[in-house]
């Protein structure tokens, strides 16, 4: 408990690609101004509402693991075009203008080192990539942490940020959810602990599939949670919804969810979790 009063935690980032852009940044929720460095200092959270900023794969490597070392895999694989897809845009170029413009690869991202003296496996998926969508690259690498899971026989911490299957992957999107899932198994066989992070937005098949299947199913305040969009559900069910009935706070509430989590308590928390887990 002692480090934690003793050392600020910080996500200063080395790489020039996952800095915001611009100086100052308007928040969301309460409207505050708030400069760069102050976000930087507060794990991108407004200091004055708490609101929680989309932040990358990498910010949140940076703030788990020890020391921010950590070490990635499964960098390499790129996303395929099996179908030629084409709606404004050809699917080839939208990844390729991703990777030009944003530097980024893919929408998910691996990494395995310590956190609080642990070894803790990391998969965190990165909505400025297509919107994070899940297409078969992302399946893959969801399936490889599991198995690099099984090799280090550590814990495996799963961070969801996506609106869904990625629909210029058509089936073979899909098809994920269920080589997700069934991956997952091999940790429970092994009764290696699954902890699912679910933070803003994570939607769609990403959330029927593997994001609610941990072992413990935690997530950041007031992230956006669910299958279909509330506008779909209303005009299926031909009835008013609850307030926010897709906010984590009403999915706490109903049991959907076992803990919320606001970012600067991430890692104390995470490394209570891996105590009391400890395999």
């Amino acid at each position: 408990m002692g480090w934690f009063n003793r050392v600020k935690p910080s996500i200063r980032p080395t790489d020039k690609r996952d800095m915001p852009e611009g100086l100052w940044w308007k928040c969301d929720e309460c409207g505050a101004a708030l400069h760069k460095i102050q976000l930087e200092d507060h794990l991108f959270t407004c200091p004055q509402c708490a609101h929680h900023f989309r932040i990358s794969p990498y910010k949140y490597f940076s703030i788990l693991f020890d020391g921010d070392k950590y070490t990635e895999f499964a960098d390499e694989l790129r996303a395929a075009d099996p179908l030629h897809f084409t709606d404004t845009k050809k699917y080839s170029d939208r990844v390729h203008d991703t990777l030009e413009k944003k530097g980024k690869t893919e929408a998910c991202r691996n990494a395995y080192g310590e956190c609080g003296g642990a070894p803790l496996v990391v998969s965190a998926m990165d909505f400025g990539f297509i919107g994070g969508s899940m297409g078969s690259v992302v399946g893959e690498k969801i399936a490889r942490a599991v198995d690099k899971s099984l090799e280090l026989n550590a814990p495996l911490l799963v961070i969801s940020q996506s609106g869904g299957a990625r629909m210029m992957e058509g089936a073979f999107s899909l098809m994920q959810m269920a080589k997700t899932a069934a991956r997952l198994t091999r940790l429970s066989e092994r009764k290696l602990p699954y902890i699912s992070l679910l933070v803003d937005p994570t939607m769609g098949g990403i959330t029927a599939s593997f994001a609610m299947l941990g072992d413990i199913n935690i997530s950041e305040p007031k992230a956006l949670i669910g299958f279909a969009g509330p506008r779909v559900i209303r005009d299926t069910i031909k009835r008013d919804l609850p307030e926010g009935f897709q906010r984590a706070e009403f999915l706490l509430e109903h049991g959907f969810l076992d803990r919320i989590i606001p970012r600067r308590e991430l890692k104390r928390e995470l490394v209570s979790l891996l105590g009391m887990l400890k395999v």
